[in-house]
């Protein structure tokens, strides 16, 4: 069973090949959210660097949310037409899911966070313990100074994803809590088909974004709205 594994839901972009059930070989790029122009690329370059073609992938996996809209946009895109072409089974994860996975070699709470600006954070807690990976809470959008609140002092607790920095610099220090290491904090493809269960593979046409929240394009168009409705009062 061969298993193509995608992130592109924030500035790093990951393609992951993974072989029944092992790690192939995975490409983390800084790509600077140029995922677009890139992604096919560092898909057939990590194939062909395996000694594979796109003809033997057997199933997709793709982060779906939360992150980026358009960088959830082009991976759930890139996902849905090779596996259309291909007419394979297709599955969506959470990408705070996936940071856990990638980072469940560690021992305690899980705050996998994701920077959603203004000081607010994409945010899930997973307990890890005896290799047991458990979910605490839904994926959720929360300020960073709500989300202090909801932690743990007496276990330690692990920032993970791209939001952990700023969680980490933001937030009262405490001893038990830390950052992740470097190489396992950031969401990662091979977390994604980690985290992916055999069950979550389904046809490619059931596959969904979850933004978690309003772009910003809709979240300020109440207020355009209004706006255009009193100027058109203004000048009758």
């Amino acid at each position: 069973m061969l298993t193509l594994g995608i992130d592109t839901s924030a500035t790093f972009l990951s393609v992951a090949i993974a072989h029944s059930g092992q790690l192939v070989r995975e490409t983390l790029l800084h790509s600077g959210q140029k995922h677009s122009e890139t992604l096919l690329t560092v898909i057939d370059a990590l194939l062909v660097s395996c000694g594979f073609a796109i003809a033997q992938i057997d199933r997709i996996c793709v982060t779906h949310g939360p992150g980026s809209f358009t960088g959830l946009r082009i991976g759930a895109a890139t996902a849905k037409g090779i596996a259309i072409a291909r007419e394979i089974p297709c599955a969506g994860v959470s990408t705070l899911a996936a940071i856990a996975a990638g980072a469940s070699e560690l021992e305690g709470t899980l705050c996998c966070a994701m920077d959603a600006r203004r000081l607010q954070v994409y945010n899930a807690q997973f307990a890890m313990h005896n290799a047991q990976l458990m979910r605490l809470c839904d994926d959720q959008a929360i300020a960073i100074a709500e989300l202090e609140q909801h932690l743990p002092l007496d276990t330690p607790v692990w920032f993970c994803g791209d939001g952990a920095q700023l969680c980490y610099d933001t937030m009262q220090k405490h001893e038990s809590w830390q950052l992740a290491p470097e190489e396992i904090r950031v969401q990662r493809a091979w977390g994604a088909i980690l985290a992916a269960r055999d069950e979550d593979y389904t046809c490619v046409t059931q596959l969904q974004l979850n933004y978690l929240r309003p772009s910003q394009a809709e979240r300020e168009r109440p207020c355009g709205e209004q706006a255009l409705r009193g100027a058109r009062l203004m000048s009758s």
